[in-house]
């Protein structure tokens, strides 16, 4: 696996797991947000355009029959779905396990608390509602039809600037945090999709029979533990696999046999922990973290 080139020390920031494991993690740059913004519209304005069209084919019975009153109940049906869209498209994929909507992994990103603890559904509700002060109410009077003179003229002006201080508010401050993510408690951070290295997996694999994890170990975790896992074993510093198996062995109730690693256990638990969570999820379950149960 070829080594990815280091980033900058500007976006390096501590970030200590609820199993006290200080990551470093590195935060999303205004323009990755950007870009992923970008991406995530376009999915959006995408699929209201595909709804747009399968609705006036669906309702040119509806517009014939009723009229003008069917073509008002088409547009209010447009504007509901709208307004969905635009509300719980980002809402609903940050919830989600990787608590990233498509831009965003896409271009490797990912939602995390700011306090280290878990990513609480609040937070995502709270970032996101300010999206609409942000970005959509403002846009939405920059693109009204503005008069020459009167009142309309400066409610569009104030729609620009109000855009413009919002919209590059992130650039202002050392986490390139939006409003949203201040109110909510929440940064974008870079999480590189990386292929997992097969001597990893086949390690821990291989490594399985001579560690028997019960069903009940092996649930102790969830999805978002096994990838703070996988970083630590990436990683590979002494100390932190050290404390990882430390806490692991204790929430689990495991026995340590001073003839087996540090690191020689964590493989096993992570490729026990990845084939349960595999297992689970052919049987339509899935489980976000330790904390869902």
């Amino acid at each position: 696996m070829s080594a990815e080139p280091l980033p900058s020390a500007r976006t390096d920031r501590p970030f200590v797991t609820p199993e006290g494991v200080d990551l470093r993690l590195h935060i999303g740059d205004a323009g990755q947000r950007a870009a992923a913004f970008l991406l995530d519209a376009g999915i959006i304005v995408g699929g209201l355009f595909v709804f747009t069209l399968v609705l006036f084919f669906a309702g040119l019975g509806a517009i014939e029959t009723l009229g003008g009153t069917g073509a008002e109940i088409m547009a209010v049906i447009w504007l509901l779905v709208f307004f969905l869209l635009r509300n719980f498209y980002f809402t609903a994929f940050e919830l989600s396990a990787a608590a990233a909507t498509p831009g965003k992994r896409a271009l490797g990103l990912r939602v995390a608390s700011r306090d280290g603890g878990r990513l609480r559904a609040e937070s995502v509700f709270a970032r996101n509602a300010m999206r609409e002060l942000e970005v959509f109410l403002p846009l939405s009077l920059v693109l009204s039809r503005a008069t020459q003179g009167g009142g309309e003229s400066w409610l569009y002006l104030l729609g620009v600037v109000w855009a413009g201080v919002l919209v590059f508010f992130p650039l202002f401050n050392r986490d390139r945090l939006r409003l949203g993510d201040l109110v909510g408690g929440t940064w974008v951070v870079r999480t590189p999709r990386r292929a997992l290295a097969r001597d990893m997996a086949d390690d821990g694999a291989a490594r399985l029979s001579a560690f028997a994890f019960t069903p009940a170990q092996v649930d102790a975790y969830g999805a978002r533990e096994l990838h703070v896992l996988e970083t630590v074993l990436r990683q590979g510093d002494r100390k932190t696999l050290r404390a990882v198996a430390e806490r692991i062995q204790t929430k689990i109730g495991w026995a340590r046999d001073p003839q087996q690693t540090d690191r020689e256990f964590l493989s096993a638990y992570y490729a026990a922990l990845r084939g349960r969570l595999e297992q689970k999820l052919l049987m339509g379950v899935r489980r976000r973290d330790k904390h869902d149960v």
